[in-house]
């Protein structure tokens, strides 16, 4: 399942910290998150799609590597990104 290129703009705006931001972690995250919506939706109606379950997992999978890296180098937008997108926050404390 691939985003609407709207939705996809949408979303880089929204988290883009300069007007030509689309590679931070905010963004990848904030995409890998509406692909996961998209995908999850899709798999609701599809229970037996394991190619897009296997892709799903991948993505969670991006998405958490992701999160860690945001967690270590800037907590501070990684506690408001987790916020805003409504994600677990299972950051260790070290």
């Amino acid at each position: 399942m691939v985003l609407a290129t709207t939705t996809k703009q949408d979303i880089i705006t929204k988290y883009a910290t300069s007007k030509t931001d689309t590679g931070s972690p905010r963004v990848q995250v904030a995409l890998l998150s509406g692909q996961i919506t998209e995908l999850t939706k899709h798999l609701q109606g599809h229970k037996k799609d394991n190619h897009s379950r296997r892709g799903l997992l991948k993505i969670l999978s991006k998405r958490r590597r992701l999160l860690n890296y945001l967690g270590r180098s800037n907590k501070k937008d990684y506690l408001v990104l987790t916020k805003d997108l409504n994600i677990n926050n299972q950051l260790k404390e070290a």
